[in-house]
């Protein structure tokens, strides 16, 4: 029983609603707009979980093998770190889950188009690359970008793009405001990992410009999201697309939390509660779009 355990905890359960939130609402998007496909949906759900799982999978091979997951850090133990899993077999792991989502990304070519493999491609290669190669994304402050870029622009404007054969502002919009919130997942490790991350020469945002600077961006993140939905909102005389600015307001409490967090259960408490509030904004925002 522990081995599945262990595993599952390898693939870090409370990031997984940033594989939820951008193809939900996207999806509402498409559904707003008269263009919802169930179908590429539902392989465009499928892509974006086994992406997250398969970047958590290489992140604790890579980090381990590094060294960057030492005994010292606040974090959630890794299983490669921790002598758990082998290296090797984790290795090997992210990259069959990583070459499985890419094959569902492949059924999505009927539905958008044989340039969607360069976006399968991509998405792939960064996903190893975020702490591998020669120049790892986290390691060089560029996390956050990927995040955004990723799970936010790339997720949501694919997914409506293979529904509804068009693109749209909104689409657009809607995913900085995905992005930025699913980052604030990424705020939170970075934050609770800054010292550590600083002895393994790891450059994240937090590292570089320091941790009054992450939550700013954690607010920031909040404020920029309720922002765009307010635009949207009035935009088209339409204010059940607010819906979804009630859990950033939730979300803007975590703030408050993270800067008094000093404990394990603090940092996981709060990484449950912005998993949470990416949750709730993907499907509260998917709601009002369908209403």
């Amino acid at each position: 029983m522990r081995l599945p355990l262990t595993w599952l905890e390898a693939a870090r359960p409370k990031t997984l609603p940033a594989a939820l939130c951008p193809v939900v609402v996207a999806s509402g998007l498409a559904f707003h707009h008269k263009g919802f496909e169930w179908q590429p949906a539902l392989i465009c759900l499928l892509f974006a979980l086994l992406i997250q799982i398969g970047t958590n999978f290489a992140n604790d091979y890579l980090d381990g093998v590094r060294g960057t997951d030492d005994e010292n850090r606040i974090g959630p133990r890794r299983a490669v770190a921790s002598g758990l899993i082998a290296p090797g077999r984790m290795k090997s792991v992210a990259i069959s889950v990583l070459a499985l989502a890419f094959f569902f990304g492949l059924l999505l070519i009927p539905f958008g188009g044989w340039w969607l493999l360069s976006i399968g491609i991509a998405s792939v290669l960064c996903a190893w690359l975020y702490t591998g190669g020669p120049y790892p994304l986290a390691y060089n402050a560029l996390g956050d970008v990927f995040v955004v870029l990723f799970f936010g622009f790339i997720a949501v404007g694919c997914t409506y793009y293979v529904q509804t054969g068009t693109w749209h502002g909104a689409a657009a919009a809607l995913g900085l405001a995905c992005g930025l919130i699913i980052n604030n997942l990424l705020v939170v490790n970075n934050y609770r990992d800054v010292e550590g991350d600083r002895l393994a020469s790891k450059r994240t945002l937090v590292v570089l410009l320091g941790k009054r600077f992450g939550l700013v961006q954690y607010l920031g993140s909040c404020l920029v999201s309720l922002l765009i939905l307010l635009f949207l909102a009035f935009a088209d005389s339409d204010f059940t697309l607010l819906l979804g600015a009630l859990p950033l307001f939730y979300g803007a409490l975590q703030v408050r939390h993270l800067r008094g967090a000093s404990s394990l259960e603090d940092f996981n408490r709060i990484l449950r509660n912005s998993g949470l509030v990416v949750a709730a904004f993907g499907v509260l925002t998917s709601i009002g779009l369908v209403l």
